[in-house]
């Protein structure tokens, strides 16, 4: 329970069709933003709609394993030049391993979060799916989660759009009903530079002479165009980080797409492997619509993904994520 609408709507309907419900919130981060889903007002919000409920009620510390598994490794990709996604991270190593091991622990039989996916089994399988909110699907945060995983969990509002989910918190009366959901990293507070030690480099061009300054690689992406400082007769992108050297190497739009990658780190849902050249819909991220693609294995690690249409700002250490209709196949992390 974060204390937003979706965990306590999530936590209300399994209440209502007469599980034994445990409410958690999950305390990750010292202090915490007021808008993060750790901080004392959000604790109070989800203690509140615990009360209201009338379930138990904890509040358990994860501070260590956050710390190692998220906030440094997300520090540590940016150091890399990289790009990475911390609620994959969180969903992998946070919600549904950690947590879920301690769910285990207090000999709950499944965990429940309020996530926008559904889970299905079929032939003996653990299938992960989108919700049907287009807007609100959450399965590209999910693709890490093994089939122990998946078999233990349970997704309350993979059948609901969000404004469903609001109206269903107002019938039941709770206090976060209207509640405003945060869009930034939790654990970002301030000024985001203040997690590394950026230093000043050059940006080059695709010749590799210097037309400019960076104030520190981390701070940029790839396909980033704002915030370059550049005078030049077409808009720049950020087509390269190089931590090496310390470099920023950018060219015009057209330069930015790409049609393949590499990934690793890579997890299947609905096979245990893809071991043939195999044809899906891919997202190279989150906000980023799906593409016709063929997955290439390379090894039991790596794969390459080749598009049929070139992708903008093909991005490492972010996710790619594989779907048939609404199944998800299963991801990786982008490499190359």
């Amino acid at each position: 329970m974060s204390g937003g609408v979706d965990s306590s709507v999530a936590a209300a309907l399994l209440k209502e069709e007469g599980h034994d419900v445990i409410g958690i919130t999950m305390q990750i981060w010292p202090g915490g933003k007021e808008s993060s889903c750790c901080s004392l007002s959000a604790v109070e919000d989800a203690r509140r709609v615990a009360n209201k409920l009338g379930i138990p009620y904890y509040v358990l510390n994860f501070k260590k394993i956050f710390k190692k598994k998220v906030i440094d490794d997300f520090i540590s990709e940016y150091n890399r030049g990289r790009t990475p996604n911390p609620c994959v991270k969180c969903n992998q190593h946070i919600k549904f391993d950690a947590l879920l091991k301690k769910a285990k622990g207090l000999e709950a039989d499944f965990l429940a979060t309020g996530h926008y996916a559904k889970i299905e089994k079929i032939a003996g399988r653990y299938i992960l799916k989108k919700g049907i909110d287009p807007k609100k699907d959450q399965s590209y945060f999910l693709h890490s989660l093994d089939q122990e995983a998946l078999s233990r969990t349970i997704f309350p509002l993979g059948g609901l759009t969000k404004q469903e989910v609001r109206r269903i918190a107002k019938k039941f009366k709770l206090n976060v009903a209207d509640k405003e959901e945060s869009q930034e990293i939790c654990f970002v507070e301030g000024n985001f530079g203040e997690l590394f030690h950026p230093k000043e480099g050059d940006i080059i061009d695709l010749s590799g002479k210097v037309i400019g300054k960076h104030k520190g690689y981390q701070l940029y992406t790839i396909g980033q165009r704002k915030g370059l400082g550049l005078s030049r007769k077409n808009p720049a992108y950020v087509l390269k980080i190089d931590p090496k050297t310390n470099t920023i190497t950018v060219g015009d739009r057209g330069d930015v797409y790409g049609d393949d990658l590499i990934a690793g780190d890579l997890n299947w849902i609905s096979a245990d492997r893809i071991d043939a050249p195999t044809k899906v819909k891919a997202k190279i991220r989150y906000n980023s619509p799906e593409s016709d693609a063929e997955i290439l294995p390379l090894s039991k690690e790596k794969i390459r993904v080749m598009f049929k249409k070139p992708q903008f700002a093909i991005t490492p250490g972010q996710s790619v994520v594989f779907y048939d209709g609404d199944t998800v196949v299963g991801g990786g992390i982008i490499e190359q």
